[in-house]
């Protein structure tokens, strides 16, 4: 009799069985590793009402044994503030988590060049005024939501907003530039003007837009996504350790398995976990290293380097890795000031670089946190030239020309006197000021033990040329005053040369870029030099880039614009349980973990 009714029967069993099924699964408890904790300390310094708790997606492989998870323990000086890719320029410990989290629309190869992230392509206009990029298909967020053109918009228009409350030179610059979606994965952007160096502004991190709708840029800065960030990069945040104080210890991030799926994550990233370990202070660092706790710990200063270097030479395990830091030292002359203008005669300027044996200055002072400088660029740059003309050491031909330097301007400074100054008959200007030297000037330093020591050696050089000069040695405070006031003769600073690794040095040597406009603290004046960063800068084809930076390396050392003296030396230490660390291009001290792909915890 219920022949005629089975179809109705069967699906009556079927949504009993579904239903029973939900109840089940709704009834099982989340696992604390799939949700990012945060303490209740740090929720109280956030006053949004929502809640951001990213659900990553299931991993499709099975994980590894229990007691088998590999784990990097990465030492940090500091304490983290936001995770956020907008905000981590202003804390070195968060710019170096929130580089494995998050990722921009592209990257810096191992040559130092863009190429693409989550951009797949791009599109140039011949004007240099448009840059029409195409995302990739294939990226998820780490809660599972497709990426998309919309989540590049969002931040860009978090950027450029007025109440945007992070870096201000970040704001300025992004808010010349409109952003316009023109298709699912099709973003266009509009600049006012043509610059170089815009796919290197394309690496900064994107965010959710899912995640934060609604959220402008006061707001952002104290959203509870700053510590339960949701990123597209190779790690995802797992929790944050707190002490009895509330304040954060440790934040552990472990492998997100969206990012492992991408054709480029296949097989490698073997590490599952990252655990970033927060000190007070760089000594207590060194000490975990020391003793095993930690596997990693990157220098910041000189002092840190020497630190690692001694530790390493007493712990024969521990192992140093160096690259390049993005930071030039230089000597530069002040061309403006009344008493130096001197500075302005090439003559001058190359018979000084001749009488100056910078390989030994550097070897004695710099030796193993330092290499010597030969241009204004770093050698990993892809314009770096590796040959340029700088005046061979010869101090005795250095003497000769600053005599006739010297004697130029005597007669130059006689020419431009009242006839009445100059008796008919009388002798020329004298050569020499009165104590018998040619010039006098001053070398200013902060007050650091080895750049100390660096000026007392270039002055001790150059006091052999018949040249009084003296040497300086302020606070950091004055220094940083006078260089910005313009107040000095020759100074060393170190110019920052850029997180990107571009090699648009325009700030520091155009000749309109004088403090506050720019960097060039001594106001060089070279219309050649600028002419050619001008026309470097603004021309988006790779090869005509490069020829331009050469011809500007050139003339910089035919012209000794300034003298470069060291490129500092970036260290990482890594203990005996870290393998396979070879250390790519360095912009940004988070670089190191550019090939974290290949490394291996033993």
């Amino acid at each position: 009799m219920l022949r005629g009714f089975r179809w109705q029967l069967l699906a009556l069993i079927l949504a009993a069985f579904l239903f029973a099924a939900s109840l089940i699964f709704r009834s099982q408890p989340v696992s604390p590793a799939e949700t990012p904790a945060i303490s209740p300390t740090l929720a109280l310094s956030v006053t949004s009402t929502a809640v951001i708790e990213p659900s990553p997606v299931p991993p499709t492989s099975t994980p590894p044994p229990a007691g088998t998870i590999s784990t990097l323990r990465e030492g940090l000086v500091g304490t983290i503030q936001r995770l956020n890719p907008l905000f981590a320029d202003l804390n070195p410990v968060d710019h170096d988590i929130t580089s494995l989290i998050f990722e921009g629309l592209t990257r810096t190869n191992t040559y130092g060049e863009p190429e693409p992230a989550l951009a797949q392509s791009w599109v140039i206009s011949s004007d240099g005024l448009e840059y029409v990029v195409t995302l990739r298909d294939d990226v998820l967020w780490q809660d599972g939501v497709p990426f998309s053109a919309v989540d590049v918009a969002y931040t860009m228009s978090i950027l450029r907003a007025p109440d945007f409350p992070g870096s201000a030179e970040l704001r300025n610059f992004w808010r010349t530039v409109e952003t316009e979606i023109i298709g699912e994965r099709l973003v266009r952007f509009r600049l006012t003007q043509p610059l170089g160096t815009f796919l290197d502004m394309l690496q900064i991190g994107i965010l959710p837009e899912h995640a934060l709708r609604g959220t402008n840029g006061a707001q952002l800065v104290t959203h509870p996504f700053d510590l339960t960030p949701i990123g597209t990069g190779p790690y995802q945040l797992e929790q944050i350790q707190v002490n009895d104080q509330g304040q954060p210890t440790q934040i552990d991030l472990r492998a997100a398995t969206v990012y492992r799926q991408r054709p480029e994550a296949r097989d490698r990233y073997p590490i599952e976990r990252i655990s970033f370990v927060l000190y007070n202070s760089f000594d207590s660092a060194a000490q975990a290293l020391s003793s095993g706790s930690i596997d990693g710990l990157a220098a910041q200063t000189a002092q840190q380097r020497r630190q690692l270097f001694d530790l390493a030479n007493s712990n024969p395990g521990i192992a140093l890795n160096t690259q390049l830091e993005p930071l030039l030292g230089v000597l530069i002359f002040n061309w403006q000031q009344d008493t130096t203008r001197f500075f302005r005669e090439q003559r001058v300027r190359v018979a000084l670089a001749s009488g100056l044996d910078r390989s030994s200055v550097i070897e004695r002072n710099l030796s193993n946190v330092a290499v010597e400088a030969n241009s204004p660029l770093m050698p990993n740059s892809w314009a770096y030239v590796t040959d340029l003309p700088w005046p061979a050491y010869a101090p005795d031909t250095a003497r000769v020309e600053l005599q006739l330097a010297s004697e130029r301007l005597a007669a130059i400074a006689a020419r431009n006197a009242d006839d009445e100054a100059t008796p008919e008959g009388g002798e020329s200007a004298p050569t020499t000021t009165p104590d018998g030297f040619l010039f006098h000037f001053s070398i200013l330093v902060p007050d650091d033990p080895a750049r100390v020591n660096m000026a007392q050696e270039i002055a001790a050089q150059w006091s052999q040329l018949n040249l009084a000069v003296g040497v300086e040695a302020v606070s950091l405070a004055d220094y940083h005053a006078r260089l910005e006031a313009g107040e000095f003769d020759v100074a060393i600073v170190e110019y920052a040369l850029g997180a990107s690794t571009d090699p648009d040095v325009y700030t520091f040597w155009h000749q309109g870029q004088f403090v506050p406009d720019g960097l060039n603290y001594g106001g060089a004046d070279d219309r050649t030099i600028s002419q050619l960063l001008e026309r470097a800068r603004r021309d988006p084809n790779g090869i005509n880039r490069i020829e331009l930076y050469q011809a500007f390396q050139r003339e910089f050392a035919e012209r000794v614009i300034a003298i470069p003296l060291y490129y500092p030396l970036f260290t990482y230490a890594t203990s005996p349980r870290l393998t396979n660390v070879q250390l790519g291009t360095i912009g940004a001290l988070s670089d190191r973990f550019r090939t974290l792909g290949d490394w291996r915890v033993n």
